[in-house]
């Protein structure tokens, strides 16, 4: 597979460690079980595409390493990232349930490692386990949730600087606390930052300088500090 190695089955094993987030967790056993008999790892390097717009639905993928950056783009080439996916997520359902075309794409942030699990097996899965439409449903509503709240952002947040506060809040939340403040990776460029609120480069620029002079936030490498969430909000309009 190119750039991309397969792993071992997971399934079989007794460890489904693997599956954990909110989606597994509302598996029963069986399900769980029958779920990682289906499911192979993969490793992608960062920058690799997953899926496309308008790609026609294959497969879904589990995340089980790494991040996953989610965006979608205008007829005139402006991309809008909606978030990060991260460990324990699901990608593609709505299109591989759907069998239309993927309204997003998918591409690796950081070197990660997905399960695709093609249609038809899911389709399967479902036939045998008809109890799991219930939190399959709960999911697509946690996506079309996550996605208002990142377009409510860009598109009724008032300046510049609400919207960056937002994102950094939202990210800080992954986050460990000390008593220096909460300090969390965030290695994007300027630019990409620019994508996730809907400004440009520029604005990001001149609005993290803002931020970086009131002591609002701190950056060492690829790590943000931000020392007092509290001084932070009151940007974000919370």
């Amino acid at each position: 597979m190119g750039t991309m190695t397969m792993q071992s089955a997971i399934a079989g094993n007794g460890n489904q460690s693997w599956l954990s987030g909110e989606f597994f967790n509302k598996l029963t056993p069986e399900a769980l079980k029958d779920l990682s008999a289906m499911a192979t790892a993969v490793n992608y390097p960062a920058g690799k595409i997953v899926f496309s717009e308008k790609d026609t639905a294959s497969s879904i993928y589990i995340v089980l390493e790494g991040e996953v950056k989610l965006s979608m783009n205008s007829s005139d080439g402006r991309r809008l990232i909606l978030r990060i996916a991260r460990k324990g997520e699901i990608l593609g359902l709505a299109s591989a349930l759907s069998g239309k075309p993927s309204e997003i794409t998918a591409e690796i942030l950081y070197p990660a490692k997905l399960a695709p699990i093609s249609r038809r097996d899911l389709t399967n899965f479902l036939m045998r386990h008809p109890e799991v439409y219930q939190t399959v449903t709960e999911e697509l509503t946690r996506d079309y949730t996550l996605a208002c709240e990142q377009l409510r952002t860009v598109g009724l947040s008032n300046s510049a600087p609400e919207k960056l506060a937002r994102l950094l809040l939202e990210w800080s939340q992954n986050g460990k606390t000390t008593e220096d403040g909460t300090h969390f990776r965030f290695p994007l460029t300027h630019g990409e930052i620019g994508e996730f609120i809907g400004a440009s480069r520029e604005t990001v620029t001149r609005t993290l300088s803002i931020f970086k002079s009131r002591h609002l936030v701190a950056f060492h490498g690829s790590t943000l500090t931000i020392p007092s969430k509290t001084a932070l909000e009151s940007y974000a309009g919370n």
